[in-house]
């Protein structure tokens, strides 16, 4: 998906971690990215699992990176920045907010303004899905119990557990084929929600590692993005 100029960029899927982006190439070249962004971008939007894994702690800050964070504050001092939480990187919490200047959006999507063109804008990871194994994890992952009793475990364990998770999850499920259009469940979503809302123009998301644009039989535009690895990835409105 080539960038453009314009006013509002969206990136998404960087999984940014010690097994998932070994020797932090994926990191230092999002870290230049955020650093070459126009002084008139009037926001950017990370649309998840721009971490691998991450936990908010109350005390303790996870390692790695930091700086991707600084970039984000750096960003975040002179425009709107809105993180979209994903299925890898769900317990991001206030220290975004309160640390860095991001905007976290905790519901699934939200409907943003974008002079004018009207976006509905997720990670998209629930949306559609019809699996009833699916929808039990991302209920617990989502329980606040759940995560409470997360939280009261060393960060040494938790962040451990993660990331044998996550390489036993890449085995299982390797990088998707092409874009599967109207069988995915984030088209579902939005011709359903277009036949009982006014339809946006656009529907943005991100979460299947296999970019797609396409029209909505309800109304409106589908458009789905890569997992960043480069600027080249970047959509741009």
């Amino acid at each position: 998906m080539a960038a453009q100029e314009g006013r509002y960029a969206f990136v998404a899927d960087l999984h940014l971690g010690p097994d998932s982006d070994p020797g932090g190439v994926r990191e230092q070249a999002f870290v230049q990215y955020l650093k070459s962004l126009p002084s008139d971008l009037k926001g950017l939007f990370l649309l998840g699992d721009i971490f691998d894994f991450w936990v908010d702690y109350h005390d303790v800050v996870p390692r790695g990176g930091v700086r991707v964070l600084a970039a984000l504050a750096d960003v975040a001092a002179r425009t709107d920045v809105w993180f979209f939480r994903g299925n890898h990187d769900w317990w991001v919490t206030d220290y975004f907010e309160k640390e860095l200047g991001v905007h976290i959006v905790e519901e699934p999507y939200r409907l943003f303004d974008l002079d004018g063109r009207q976006a509905l804008i997720g990670h998209g990871d629930t949306l559609g899905v019809n699996d009833a194994k699916a929808k039990l994890i991302f209920h617990v992952f989502r329980n606040k119990v759940c995560i409470a009793l997360l939280k009261a475990l060393p960060p040494r364990w938790v962040f451990g557990f993660a990331r044998a998770w996550s390489r036993h999850s890449r085995k299982r499920h390797p990088e998707p084929g092409p874009f599967r259009g109207t069988e995915t469940g984030v088209y579902r979503f939005a011709d359903a929600y277009g036949r009982s809302h006014p339809a946006p123009d656009l529907y943005l998301f991100g979460h299947l590692h296999a970019p797609g644009r396409i029209p909505v039989a309800s109304g409106g535009e589908l458009i789905v993005l890569p997992a960043w690895t480069g600027p080249e990835d970047t959509l741009f409105l």
